[in-house]
């Protein structure tokens, strides 16, 4: 047989007292007595009571959910992110819907439209590496539509964004390469028109201009994201015999595969080439030798941009905000050269 939901009906029947009593005492208002408070509580509880989701939403004209876009889940980042982003809207009541792109803009579209036909309150998204055609994002921010950005975003559009100092970091793990001596380094550079890509080519030539050192074009090469590309791109270079004396890697998982080549090649990480990473997977400290890897703040990331998505679901002006974030580069032995 099935069970029969109890409404706030029959809690004021049972306690014989009003239906907007008994809705003060559940909605924790102050216009209603402490002692009259409890007791509906207490009944209620016993009844088995439980606040009906949906007639909650009809009421705010909220659907409680809010939808979250990602390229990818193959690397650590994103699922680090997506834990902060639930940390903080979980506790607001929030449903997290979570969908992602495998890197590619008409499966982001798609993503993005059947959320907001399932009527999200707003949106979180990092884009993926082929959206360049921001029409659609435009009009949903015209609209006033909440939206924020995190990790990969576009200038072009007016939004609020977390993002990382992808600059700073490249310049640092490239001038610690340089510290041990080195000079001929390469920077493997994820896809180059990403703007977090060209923020770390940026990084890495200010550093090689800083100190004086030359960069060859030949020295800046796409890579990819996945441990196959850094693979293939190593293979190449080992073929060429232009070998450098340091790699600075987009990400970890580039720098895992360059050095699976180097080695297969009976060449040594850090004293035949150096090697630093980005965005510090768990595997950084768990291979040989250990990976030197930027660490981004990534649960943060994720707290920041859900903190911003609440401000503009709760108010309706509100003006875009950029937070940029710090992050560390840990030192391993991937990098560390012995004189």
């Amino acid at each position: 047989m099935k069970m029969k939901h109890v409404t706030i009906k029959d809690v004021a029947k049972e306690l014989n007292v009003s239906v907007s009593a008994v809705s003060k005492a559940f909605n924790d208002r102050n216009d209603i007595k402490k002692e009259t408070k409890e007791r509906i509580l207490k009944v209620g509880k016993a009844m088995g009571y439980h606040p009906n989701p949906i007639a909650k939403k009809l009421t705010s004209r909220k659907t409680f959910n809010v939808g979250v876009v990602i390229p990818e889940f193959v690397n650590a980042f994103f699922p680090e992110v997506i834990i902060g982003i639930q940390e903080v809207l979980i506790k607001k009541g929030y449903q997290v819907l979570i969908m992602q792109s495998n890197e590619s803009f008409e499966m982001e579209l798609m993503n993005v439209k059947t959320l907001e036909e399932n009527m999200v309150d707003g949106l979180i998204i990092s884009l993926s590496r082929e959206t360049h055609n921001l029409d659609y994002y435009k009009s949903l921010i015209d609209q006033g539509y909440p939206i924020v950005f995190f990790n990969r975003y576009n200038d072009a559009l007016t939004a609020s964004k977390v993002i990382f100092d992808d600059f700073k970091w490249s310049f640092f793990a490239t001038e610690h390469l340089i510290s041990q001596g080195l000079k001929k380094i390469f920077h493997f550079s994820a896809y180059k028109h990403l703007l977090l890509s060209k923020k770390r080519m940026e990084g890495y030539k200010r550093a090689m201009n800083k100190h004086k050192i030359k960069v060859d074009p030949e020295w800046i090469i796409e890579t990819g994201l996945l441990v196959e590309e850094g693979e293939r791109v190593m293979e190449k270079i080992i073929d060429s015999g232009n070998l450098p004396e340091g790699i600075i890697c987009g990400n970890d998982m580039i720098a895992l595969g360059a050095m699976r080549v180097i080695r297969k090649h009976n060449l040594r990480v850090p004293d035949d080439i150096a090697i630093t990473g980005f965005s510090e997977t768990p595997f950084a400290e768990l291979v040989f030798p250990p990976l030197t890897s930027v660490a981004q703040p990534t649960y943060e990331m994720g707290e920041i941009a859900a903190n911003l998505l609440l401000k503009q679901m709760e108010s309706e002006n509100t003006t875009p905000e950029t937070v940029i974030l710090n992050g560390i580069l840990n030192i391993r032995e991937s990098s560390k050269i012995r004189n």
